[in-house]
């Protein structure tokens, strides 16, 4: 059965307790990347890191909101300096990367330097967003989050990922507590078998065929697709309840020196303006209601 585009869907090796899934972005990878303009090695780590963001949060066991960060070091810069991926329970994304070299390294540890990886989740129930930070160790981003995975969920897991211009896409496996007990060996088939897959083919297939195509003698259960898509709406209120928190004497002196209030969200591309008029508005009292 093909399920098309823009989804994750979950599997599980029934006979040796090992779980996996696969994600593909189609639309919601156009609606991060477009009118952007980011080179080519730029488009391609953040497709990677999209479709790994998909894929954890998909997971999660409690709902929540998760932010991925890469960030250079100032001292050790790389080529970029942030590469950012948010996503919620409802699997809706956003994301931006920032670089400034103009000739830029095509190899991952070149293109990011000596940085770390951030990640901050805001779960339901939690009292206040957990944020754990990571070096980055590995020569790409699956290895960069294989290394995450492993540490933060105890159990070896491996990641194939893979983006160009029109499309990202991820296989996510990881090892479960009983699985040498069920197939001693089975851990290690399975990887033999992912090391087959090259990045043309994990964008070219859909999930169904790409698992009967990978592990054509292994029992899967596959689950319903999750959709993933694009999700940076304007949100004015938001940006006008941040003017109301810096105050109108702070605003009214950015007036006097600019003529206006420019306030840039570089995750959503967008530019939000207030002249004076509809600063005084912000700070204007509720009318009074009628009884």
């Amino acid at each position: 059965m093909d399920y098309g585009r823009d989804c994750v869907i979950a599997f599980l090796f029934e006979h040796l307790d090992l779980r996996g899934a696969w994600v593909s972005l189609d639309q919601t990878w156009a609606g991060l990347t477009r009118g952007r303009g980011y080179p080519a090695p730029v488009t391609r780590l953040l497709g990677e890191m999209s479709a790994v963001s998909a894929l954890i949060c998909a997971n999660l066991k409690q709902p929540g909101r998760m932010t991925f960060q890469l960030k250079g070091n100032p001292e050790q810069p790389g080529a970029i300096d942030l590469l950012v991926l948010d996503c919620d329970a409802q699997l809706r994304m956003r994301g931006m990367a920032r670089w400034h070299a103009a000739d830029l390294p095509t190899r991952a540890p070149e293109l990011l330097g000596q940085g770390q990886l951030v990640l901050t989740l805001d779960a339901v129930g939690m009292r206040r967003p957990y944020q754990s930070l990571v070096p980055l160790q590995g020569q790409s981003i699956a290895a960069i989050f294989e290394h995450y995975l492993s540490l933060s969920e105890q159990q070896p897991t491996r990641l194939v990922l893979a983006s160009c211009e029109m499309r990202a896409a991820g296989l996510f496996l990881q090892r479960l507590p009983e699985t040498d007990g069920k197939d001693a060996d089975g851990w290690n088939r399975i990887q033999h078998l992912l090391a087959s897959l090259g990045p043309e083919e994990l964008l070219r297939r859909e999930a169904h065929d790409l698992l009967r195509h990978l592990f054509p003698d292994e029992d899967i259960r596959v689950f319903e697709p999750r959709p993933v898509r694009h999700h940076c709406p304007e949100d004015w209120e938001k940006i006008q309840n941040m003017l109301r928190a810096l105050g109108r004497a702070e605003c009214d002196a950015i007036l006097r020196e600019h003529g206006e209030i420019h306030v840039r969200d570089d995750i959503c591309d967008r530019n939000y303006r207030f002249d004076a008029r509809a600063v005084a508005a912000i700070f204007e009292p509720p009318s009074p209601t009628l009884h």
